[in-house]
């Protein structure tokens, strides 16, 4: 998709000069560090906690999650997966991602909670731990009826370093590499038994985020040589910077990014607020639905960042990208679709063809079509082999498909690529736009 960014991901300590008895009092009253106030003056409600579940199968503690269930009963909840701070230092920390500030606010709004570890850079370099945050993503759709999750919204929030890997999954969605220069990073990752799952998400909630490590003042490595963001990236800056580029969400943004809110302390010691306002600016020149809250005299992680106001807001900006969701999915109908050539083809969308997609590369099927569109310069996508195409020549064309229940989506540049064979049952909707204003929705069913 041509997107590249750079990220220079900004170490989340209070304040460098903070005494080292000061690292593991995370859960203290005033400690506004790595994890921030995690008291918040409040704590959290719900009715279970599932702690030391690993979503990855290999009995790490850094592939441990735990969940929170909030506390009114329902057949299902919508999900935040909230990832703390730490500087890319931490990998045991789940216990402290603010349970008792941001973690609460969603909980006591309905929303199921997925508080999960992640690899330090001691464990591994950049990208191991965004493949650790996508896996995450993924076993939550994987187990959904396990654990009575609502796929139709996965969010992602994070604090600090839990920000910019938040912010990095919302932005990288549907691709495989991060490319500058002459340097390729694998974006997505094998992590898990749920890799045929999307790691996509359908809205982010950032608190504090480093976004573009490139640019921003380094944070000097805590009694040794070196920065928090070199041992992230595995090389310092001067020399570097592609490596760094890729890391960095404001220029992976684009049009399809889901909506994002951010909160930054305009007195904020370690993440300048510029930070955040890079990446903002990003998203609106992309037109995402995107907000930025300035917090007047907010520091990092402290508690004028989380008071009550602040929350909402979040959990506002929530309901409404659900909502907006839910008004644009579109309705899925089982009858038969016709294949005539009628002009009435340009105004109306077909229903869905139930019949199976042809995954037999030997043979072209060129007599199913499953798209017209609303529009009257409209594009028509056939099934060919195992591969979905517009017929004619479209420049620019785009495609994202995604499944109905929400647990499959992808974009990407070129339809062909699509392999439908490798799809899960289900059934689909794929959205093509050409560079001349066409558009064309197909609904298919895998069986």
């Amino acid at each position: 998709m041509g997107k590249v960014m750079t990220l220079a991901m900004v170490a989340s300590l209070s304040l460098v000069t903070t005494s080292f008895a000061q690292w593991g009092d995370f859960g203290g009253g005033g400690f506004g560090g790595f994890g921030g106030d995690q008291n918040g003056g409040g704590s959290a409600e719900y009715s279970e906690k599932i702690a030391d579940v690993n979503y990855a199968g290999d009995g790490k503690e850094y592939h441990n999650l735990d969940i929170y269930i909030p506390k009114e009963a329902k057949d299902s909840y919508p999900v935040v997966i909230h990832t703390y701070g730490s500087a890319w230092s931490m990998n045991n920390s789940k216990g402290s991602a603010d349970i008792n500030t941001i973690c609460a606010g969603f909980l006591k709004a309905g929303f199921a909670v997925v508080t999960p570890n992640h690899r330090s850079a001691s464990d591994a370099i950049y990208p191991a731990a965004l493949h650790d945050i996508k896996a995450v993503v993924r076993f939550v759709r994987g187990n959904a009826a396990k654990y009575k999750f609502d796929t139709n919204f996965v969010a992602v929030s994070g604090f600090s370093s839990g920000g910019h890997l938040s912010s990095l999954t919302a932005t990288t969605c549907g691709m495989k590499e991060g490319k500058s220069g002459s340097v390729t990073v694998d974006l997505e990752g094998s992590l898990g038994e749920f890799t045929s799952f999307s790691s996509c998400v359908d809205a982010a909630c950032l608190w504090s985020p480093p976004t573009d490590i490139y640019t921003m003042n380094p944070i000097n490595s805590f009694g040794g040589s070196g920065t928090f963001e070199g041992a992230f990236i595995g090389a310092e800056r001067e020399g570097n910077k592609d490596k760094w580029m890729v890391a960095s969400s404001p220029y992976y943004a684009s049009e399809e990014d889901p909506p994002i809110i951010m909160f930054h302390g305009t007195s904020d010691q370690v993440v300048n607020i510029e930070q955040s306002q890079e990446l903002y600016d990003s998203l609106q020149k992309h037109n995402v639905v995107s907000e930025f809250v300035k917090v007047s005299g907010g520091t990092h992680g402290g508690n004028e960042m989380y008071v009550a106001a602040n929350l909402d807001k979040a959990v506002e900006f929530f309901n409404k990208a659900i909502d907006a969701k839910k008004a644009s999915a579109p309705a899925v109908d089982t009858t038969p679709a016709k294949t005539d050539s009628s002009e009435a083809k340009k105004d109306t969308v077909p229903a869905a063809d139930t019949s199976a997609v042809e995954t037999d590369t030997t043979k072209t099927d060129t007599s199913t079509t499953y798209i017209a569109s609303a529009k009257a310069k409209s594009l028509e996508i056939v099934v060919v082999g195992n591969k979905l195409h517009v017929e004619g020549t479209v420049a620019a064309m785009k495609y994202k498909v995604v499944s109905v229940n929400g647990t499959f989506t992808e974009t990407g540049d070129v339809l062909g690529t699509l392999d439908l064979s490798r799809l899960p049952s289900g059934v689909y909707c794929v959205i093509v736009t050409g560079a001349h204003g066409q558009h064309g929705i197909v609904r298919f069913v895998k069986k």
